[in-house]
């Protein structure tokens, strides 16, 4: 069959269905909003709310909001109070704001690499980075599939470090029965636009650490410790304004009544098109680890042979959205704040001051298996209103491609 490229039909003529995650229950939680006349958050209202089913959901004591994923994480490391200087090793393929809230705290990221095939942190890559300057690992549960949590929570106890999951990408999402968010000491999630809770900006942290609840409570309200009770006024954390307003709040609420059949849609999508693709030897589709529930925010394919960047523009060209490389490098190639150190104005802090004591360097060949396979990658997004029909496109495309590669 001729390929798309080279003057043949295309497999997919008509555009996707694109996402319309709103409604009439919408419509009504921000009615009810707006008709309180007071869109600030309050102890009573569609934020607390949301705060505490989330909380319920994950079976945990204490869920606070934020104004976004990248303040979620910063929030959660700033609830650590680790002291400026110290290393927070994470991983390499992530968006900036999973390590724009350590070099805001002084800290200094660490960057562990994939493991091979797989496209997840390398657990033991993770334990070489350990030093005794150490004082969190950060773990990120990237397009909806979870890490290997056991090797992590055993190195980490090894050392008695605590473990930040972040899952902007990763809700509903479950290792070995579990829910990732809970299995670390603090969950953080996103609820920016294209996430599977979507509701424009936002975030939210989870914890049943009642010592880190607190401090992440007051943190994202500039550590407003007395702003519930008659008094002078007390801040007793160095926090910031990371709230959200009531209308976040109430489509966030709304939103959450649905989440949960979004993602078991979208996983039953991701494991059809995944079974459909099982018998391609010259690929790995949506790698994940066994006994665990992939949440499919993005469908990955890592291309064993070919010019990757050639087969995207054939699988486009076929009518199929995918993207080449996702990030196309690790973070600390992309973000010129780790790779040039640009932070504030020409002071290079952290990595310049005198409390980091690592000579830090952010180049080409740190994590060389991520560097490495990001460039075999190729990635689909779909959605909770696509059919099945469209997922058999998108085999079917990804299957005349490899045939017309000869792969």
């Amino acid at each position: 069959m001729k390929l798309a490229i080279h003057g043949g039909d295309k497999v997919r003529s008509t555009p996707f269905p694109p996402r319309a995650p709103y409604g009439e229950d919408d419509l009504r939680h921000l009615r009810e909003a707006l008709e309180c006349q007071d869109l600030f958050y309050n102890l009573t209202n569609k934020t607390a709310q949301f705060e505490k089913e989330f909380a319920a959901m994950y079976g945990v004591r204490h869920c606070y909001t934020c104004s976004s994923g990248t303040a979620a994480v910063h929030t959660a490391v700033a609830a650590l109070n680790l002291e400026p200087g110290t290393e927070v090793v994470t991983v390499p393929v992530t968006d900036f704001g999973t390590v724009a809230g350590m070099v805001y705290q002084g800290l200094i990221p660490v960057f562990a690499d994939w493991k091979p095939g797989t496209g997840m942190v390398d657990p033991e890559s993770v334990r070489r980075r350990i030093t005794e300057r150490t004082g969190a690992i950060v773990v990120v549960h990237l397009f909806g599939t979870p890490c290997d949590m056991d090797a992590i929570m055993g190195i980490a106890k090894e050392h008695g470090l605590p473990v930040i999951e972040d899952c902007a990408q990763a809700y509903d999402t479950y290792y070995h029965g579990r829910l990732v968010g809970t299995i670390g000491d603090i969950g953080c999630f996103s609820m920016q636009q294209s996430k599977h809770l979507a509701v424009g900006e936002g975030g939210c942290v989870i914890t049943n650490n009642d010592d880190y609840g607190v401090k992440m409570c007051l943190f994202r309200d500039k550590g407003f410790e007395s702003r519930y009770r008659v008094g002078p006024r007390v801040h007793t954390i160095f926090g910031l304004n990371y709230r959200i307003n009531e209308l976040t709040g109430a489509v966030a609420l709304s939103q959450l009544g649905k989440v949960r059949s979004i993602v078991e849609r979208m996983r039953a999508l991701g494991d059809h098109l995944r079974a459909l693709l099982a018998d391609e030897p010259s690929i790995i589709a949506a790698p994940e680890l066994p006994d665990t529930k992939h949440s499919y925010w993005l469908f990955p394919i890592f291309f064993n042979k070919g010019n990757v960047s050639e087969l995207t523009d054939a699988l486009n060209t076929e009518g199929l959205p995918f993207a080449y490389s996702y990030t196309g490098k690790p973070i600390y190639l992309c973000i010129e704040a780790l790779a040039q150190k640009r932070t504030f104005g020409t002071s290079g802090y952290p990595f310049s001051s005198q409390y980091c004591k690592s000579d830090v360097s952010y180049t080409e060949g740190l994590c060389p298996v991520a560097e490495a396979e990001l460039l075999k990658l190729s990635c689909i997004r779909f959605y909770e209103n696509w059919t099945e029909r469209d997922i058999e496109d998108i085999a079917a495309g990804v299957k005349k491609v490899l045939r017309g590669f000869g792969l």
